[in-house]
């Protein structure tokens, strides 16, 4: 480098050592101490500090003597301490989550595409925003990004910038509608605020406008995530949204230097063109691919499209590579009430009043929409609740505004349909008033409202057959999700089952609604979560992206939706990967004598659930839906005066050819699906392939096991209590009371996050080491701050003289598992990798622990070449003790040999420099432009390897050998 060192290169200043890291600048040399954290990195300006080479001291047999247990202690240490491992997933050493297998494979397909254009497109709670993730970190990690913008619906914008950064240490900032402004005074005159922050979450709906898409498309980061990506493809229908946010990612796409990762549960809309539409974001060849695909003839265009499109449903995935990836059992029940005879009363009066007013002749078309609408909102919000219902009839209608027609079915469709693609709002009431205030209409709804006000709780049957359906789960060990249409509702809702369940449940109830910011959900939903018996009420603000299959087990439908994707959305909160219930429960509730919802139930929700059973996937509802609602409203609305719980004369006449249309294009959708899914099966990217980088990335770096192991031994070393939870196998407790301060601050807030759950108890903290957590557990992975913390005081204190640690570098131990002399090395190896990007190169620095082990006299190694045989030395127990100057002897004398055995420890470097290239090269295509034209990453170890520990294993003859190393 400029600066005279190479990346992995060691220094000496400010009177300790330290690692070089890549460094952006010629006077500044950015270093990490010898056993820090990422925290811990600092810059050092030569120009006004000196910093000078460094060599690694050997282990000294005075002041760094141990016992059996610092071979492992220490090994695993600087294993689970190491940042920037020497594997061609590079990411895999800083993320703070261990992937499942399958989730790699869109990982494996990115780092063979130049752009990297992605949709990935797995069913619903598989991990989608992991699987992206994964490929923008790794991206940043290997240079070909740096700034990084990820587009998804507000409401989402938070979960997304929360698990950048505690999954994947990527920082970035939101840009919502509500932080724009303060982020922009901080401008310099010009600046674009995607030129002063590289990391962004942006709201689709904010940037989506004619006004901001400009700015953002000219200084949009050329690494860019797109969730929901489906709300982008180009669908034909009205709906100016819809357009703009097409208009958006297809500029976006425009840039062919730009990667680009599209994430959706529903690429398909049900829409051929749709579909294409979003392929051709990823390519605007393959809007024109044949229609079908299948057949010999079109094999071309399917291997093509395979590179590039990832989507496998949940049975594909739930054993893969010998790894269990378990979801919960679904139990669906469908639940009925009826209307009591002053609900009904007022439903038929509502209902005389919608269709005066909509069978007006008088009125212009434009009013005859905003009235429709009106009415249809209307009968809606009674349906859900006498509060939705009051509310409602007291309000504006939001189309009483509208200039047009088409803006009236517009808006109307937005607040009064459930669409795919909602707005911010979606649960605000649609309003009924379309005049003045003063008038007669006004007047009359008024009235309506008033009887409505009087129908809340003890009229209500609705909410009293919800009280019983909610005891029951929760007495069945069940938490449920309530969820409503309408704010208004869920306020209510919430409000009565506080007041209605019976005390000695002990259930907490908790309302959250689309009026409250994203953060403060989710801080309502943690709070909740903590207590033992919980339910919670929402709109569908809660219905996507947000995950709750920790604290929740069961979903109620109070009101039905009018969309079966929403449906599926809703249920996917808690039916996904993590949920630790064995079952999860689903309750349908719907009106027995209120014929909207039986129609809806029949002709769109059952057969949405008989496609999904039969695929094992959702498919979305197919364009004539519409068709439905539109029947069904007009059969309600200009049909004879019936009562809404008689059958509507001609219902079934009127119905008849919208649902037969709907029924042939369903059965025709899941028919293209099941096609679709065999021809687009993803096959570029074979098991074995995945196998092979998560059997090296999990020996680089440590799995799960070698965290659980580390993390006890270590903590009891330091005087912990370690016991298990309940006889638990997966939960473990640890009793903090005795352990030094030191180690307690190493362990950052893992006690302040665990403090009162489930133990009482501020020393003691409930753990596990693997994925799917629980409330009141803290999944302790290996870049947990906690972990990371523990392993870097291990080696610190092992590395310094001065201090007295656990772990130490060297030892002799006298056992039965050795035939002869066994000596065991614990090297750190230390690379500098330099890409290329963009035509500049790309320094980076790479690290691994590694083992090498020779038998017999130092002055003569014979090397081991066998590395199961080498790793077995870390668990060779002791038959006998070494008093401590034979142990100070036995180090001594191989040091003292190290002539004789340090070449082949440089050969060794040399030799997992060549392996690192070449595992890079292996999962890459050689065309690859960031590896420049001899398509080769360069990679030079740092020499001589760091003799991190030195152990001798002297055999027990007394006690006879074992298989050990001979």
């Amino acid at each position: 480098m400029s600066n005279g060192f190479a990346a992995g290169s060691l220094v000496k200043a400010r009177g300790r050592e330290w690692v070089v890291l890549p460094s952006p600048e010629d006077d500044l040399v950015m270093v990490r101490p010898l056993g820090g954290a990422d925290h811990e990195e600092t810059g050092i300006v030569t120009s006004l500090e000196t910093v000078e080479p460094a060599r690694f001291a050997p282990p000294d047999p005075d002041a760094d003597l141990g016992d059996h247990r610092s071979a492992k202690l220490l090994r695993d240490a600087l294993r689970l301490g190491f940042r920037s491992s020497t594997g061609p997933l590079r990411c895999a050493a800083r993320i703070a989550v261990d992937p499942r297998p399958y989730q790699l494979v869109p990982l494996l397909m990115a780092l063979r595409l130049d752009p990297v254009r992605l949709l990935i497109a797995d069913d619903v709670g598989v991990g989608k925003t992991i699987e992206a993730a994964l490929v923008a970190s790794e991206l940043i990690e290997q240079g070909d990004a740096r700034r990084l913008a990820v587009l998804c619906p507000p409401h989402l914008a938070e979960q997304w910038q929360a698990e950048l950064a505690s999954k994947f240490h990527l920082d970035a900032t939101l840009v919502l509608a509500s932080t724009a402004a303060r982020l922009e005074r901080d401008l310099a005159p010009g600046q674009s605020l995607f030129e002063r922050h590289d990391r962004v979450i942006v709201s689709l709906d904010y940037i989506k406008s004619d006004r901001r898409r400009h700015d953002f498309i000219r200084a949009c980061p050329e690494l860019v995530i797109v969730d929901e990506a489906h709300t982008c493809a180009a669908s034909g229908a009205p709906g100016a949204a819809r357009h703009q946010r097409h208009a958006l990612v297809k500029a976006l796409a425009a840039d062919p230097d730009r990667h680009l990762i599209l994430v959706t549960a529903t690429p398909h809309s049900g829409k051929e063109g749709a579909f294409r539409s979003l392929l051709g974001l990823i390519d605007p060849d393959f809007e024109n691919l044949p229609d079908d695909l299948g057949g010999e003839a079109n094999r071309a265009h399917r291997e093509r499209l395979a590179r590039h499109l990832v989507q496998r449903r949940r049975a594909d995935i739930t054993r893969y590579l010998q790894t269990d990836t378990s979801f919960p059992d679904r139990v669906d029940a469908e639940e009925t009430y009826r209307l009591t005879p002053e609900y009904a009363a007022l439903f038929d009066d509502v209902l005389r009043y919608a269709r005066a007013e909509v069978r007006d002749p008088g009125a212009a078309r434009h009013r005859q929409r905003v009235r429709w609408w009106s009415a249809l909102g209307l009968l809606r919000a009674l349906a859900s609740s006498p509060a939705a219902a009051a509310a409602t009839m007291r309000t504006r209608a939001v189309t009483a505004d509208a200039e047009t027609a088409e803006e009236a079915d517009e808006i109307g469709r937005a607040r009064v349909l459930d669409l795919d693609d909602p707005e911010e709002g979606a649960d605000v009431v649609p309003g009924a008033d379309t005049e003045a205030a003063a008038g007669a209409v006004s007047r009359k709804l008024r009235d309506l409202a008033a009887r409505a006000d009087e129908l809340r709780g003890r009229a209500d049957a609705k909410l009293a057959g919800l009280v019983g359906i909610v005891k029951d789960m929760l007495e069945d060990g069940f938490c449920p999700i309530v969820f409503c249409r309408f704010i208004e509702t869920a306020v209510y809702v919430g409000e009565e089952l506080a007041r209605c369940l019976p005390k000695k449940l002990g259930a907490s109830v908790e309302t959250v609604t689309g009026l409250l910011p994203p953060g403060e959900r989710e801080d309502r939903v943690a709070e909740l979560a903590r207590r033992d018996r919980r339910v919670l009420v929402a709109t569908d603000c809660l219905s996507e992206g947000i995950n709750l299959q920790d604290p929740f087990s069961a979903v109620v439908h109070y009101d039905l939706p009018w969309n079966p994707t929403r449906l599926e959305q809703r249920e996917g909160r808690v039916d996904r990967f993590g949920q630790r219930a064995a079952q999860v429960r689903v309750a349908t509730y719907y009106c027995a004598d209120n014929h909207i919802d039986e129609t809806v139930l029949e002709i769109l929700l059952h057969k949405h659930r008989a496609i999904r059973k039969a695929l094992g996937i959702s498919i979305p509802v197919p364009g004539s839906t519409s068709d439905v609602i539109d029947a069904l409203a007009e059969n309600v609305l200009l049909s004879a005066e019936t009562s809404i719980t008689q059958r509507l004369p001609g219902l079934d006449e009127q119905l008849r050819p919208a649902a037969g249309r709907l029924n042939r294009e369903w059965d025709a959708a899941r028919d293209r699906e099941s096609s679709r899914r065999s021809l687009f099966q993803q096959s570029t990217i074979r098991p074995d392939e995945v196998s092979a980088e998560l059997a090296a990335v999990r020996a680089a770096i440590g799995s799960g096991a070698v965290v659980a192991d580390f993390t006890l031994a270590a903590l009891t070393a330091h005087g912990a209590g370690v016991s298990r939870w309940r006889q638990s196998p997966d939960n473990w407790v640890i009793d903090l009371a005795e352990t030094p301060p030191e180690v307690r601050d190493a362990l950052g807030d893992l006690s302040a996050e665990a403090d009162g759950r489930g133990t009482g108890d501020g020393h003691r903290v409930r753990v596990r080491f693997e994925q799917p957590g629980e409330t009141g557990v803290t999944v302790l992975e290996r870049t947990h701050p906690a972990v990371a913390g523990l392993a870097g005081f291990v080696l610190d204190t092992a590395l310094d003289p001065l201090l007295d640690g656990q772990a130490k570098r060297c030892a002799a131990i006298r056992t039965a598992a050795v035939a002869r002399l066994t000596t065991l090395l614990v090297c750190r190896f230390r690379f500098n990798l330099v890409a290329t990007v963009g035509g500049a190169e790309h320094p980076m620095l790479a690290e691994e622990a590694g083992l090498l082990a020779f038998g017999d006299a130092p002055e003569r190694p014979d090397w081991i070449d066998d590395p199961a045989q080498v790793e077995s030395l870390l668990e060779a127990e002791p038959s006998a003790s070494l008093n401590p100057e034979t142990s100070r002897r036995q180090v001594s004398d191989v040091l003292e040999a190290s002539e004789h055995w340090q070449g082949r420890v440089a050969a060794a470097a040399r030799e997992r420099a060549e392996a690192t290239a070449e595992a890079h090269q292996r999962v890459r295509d050689t065309a690859r432009r960031r590896f420049g034209p001899a398509g080769r990453l360069r990679v030079t170890p740092q020499l001589p390897p760091d003799i991190v520990g030195l152990y001798v294993f002297v055999p027990d003859v007394a006690a006879g050998t074992g298989a050990g190393p001979r």
